[in-house]
């Protein structure tokens, strides 16, 4: 079986340490903590899962942290999380097992970071998760930091859960990156990609125009971050009130892959927007047909390829007077989440159109 040591770098994290650590604290054959300048409880209650804490001086470098993590590793394998991080005791289980036939250089698993009412992810991606020891992997990046897979990969179905309570410090990255630079550090094509949604995020959107557009003209740029870049972009265009551009630019992401799920959907909200029924229903469609991969490595909107569509589809043959066919993209929606707010209200609303017909 393969030894594992979890490396985790934490700062006042004491609201949620132990709800991580108790969900993985049976696994690991070793879990490292690496304190960047806690003033909670959070060494007290590291204690209480490991002797093995170390303190790191903050310098505004993620990466250099989680080396210094990696560096105190012993077990074959490395595994991160962070402390806000959830893993289910399904997939305990599941990783359990996966100990025991262990021998790629890196396991990829999906991260689960948004939910809906029902608490089922809604938003999720692949993260190099369990590095081979031997394989010598290094983070790279100060903020959003990441290492490079190579050699062996794994996919697995084995889900971290990122459960945040609360935002500790929502200016931080922002920050450092403005500080990357003030002191005239070259941003990589990534590090362009990340500041650009650090300014979307702040609202900042006329800057994150102007990052996105650079980033994309970068020539390392990575597919999946082109893609999601055209769509922030939509969204900055959107919030300023430029629908042309908006659209526009969600159509040149067709330039680096074919339609994504998500991309055909925004489309169709814009159209919907614009009470072209007929062109939406185009797009929601093309969002139905598009192919599901989450192995490419970008951020998916699972409910993007059915739930989405089918509520939508509901209503633009609703307004089109088409109520049959709203009907059944309903049911079919209903399917997927049958105690969802925006299904039961539809159902509703076609069961007093069905009455009014009766009573006539």
């Amino acid at each position: 079986m393969a030894t594992v040591s979890l490396c985790m770098i934490v700062r006042d994290e004491a609201p949620v340490l132990a709800r991580c650590l108790d969900g993985i604290r049976e696994i690991m054959n070793e879990i490292i903590i690496i304190d960047t300048g806690s003033q909670d409880t959070t060494k007290q209650i590291a204690r209480q899962y490991t002797d093995k804490i170390y303190d790191f001086h903050w310098n505004d470098n993620f990466s250099e942290a989680r080396n210094f993590a990696f560096s105190k590793a012993s077990c074959e394998y490395q595994m991160w999380l962070d402390a806000d991080d959830v893993i289910t005791p399904e997939n305990q289980k599941k990783l359990l097992k996966l100990k025991q036939t262990l021998s790629a250089d890196v396991v990829m698993m999906p991260y689960h970071v948004a939910f809906d009412e029902n608490q089922n992810p809604v938003y999720t991606y692949y993260r190099e998760r369990i590095l081979k020891r031997s394989g010598n992997f290094r983070w790279q990046g100060a903020v959003h930091e990441a290492i490079t897979p190579a050699g062996k990969i794994l996919y697995t179905d084995i889900a971290v859960e990122h459960r945040k309570l609360h935002v500790n410090d929502p200016d931080r990255n922002l920050r450092i990156f403005e500080k990357m630079r003030s002191e005239n550090q070259t941003l990589s094509a990534r590090e362009k990609f990340y500041y650009a949604s650090e300014l979307y995020y702040h609202q900042k959107y006329t800057e994150a125009i102007a990052e996105y557009l650079s980033f994309l003209s970068h020539p390392d740029a990575w597919r999946e971050n082109q893609i999601e870049a055209c769509q922030k972009l939509s969204a900055c265009y959107l919030a300023l009130h430029d629908t042309e551009s908006a659209l526009h630019i969600l159509f040149h992401s067709f330039l680096y892959d074919t339609p994504r799920s998500e991309i055909c959907c925004e489309i169709g909200r814009i159209f919907m927007t614009q009470h072209r029924f007929e062109t939406a229903i185009f797009w929601y469609e093309s969002a139905l047909k598009s192919p599901f991969s989450d192995e490419q490595g970008g951020f998916s909107l699972p409910d993007s390829h059915d739930y989405i569509p089918y509520m939508q589809l509901c209503v633009c043959h609703d307004r089109l007077g088409n109520v049959s066919e709203a009907k059944a993209y309903n049911n079919k929606a209903g399917r997927i989440k049958p105690k969802d707010e925006g299904f039961l209200y539809n159902q509703n609303y076609f069961r007093k159109i069905l009455e009014k017909e009766c009573d006539r």
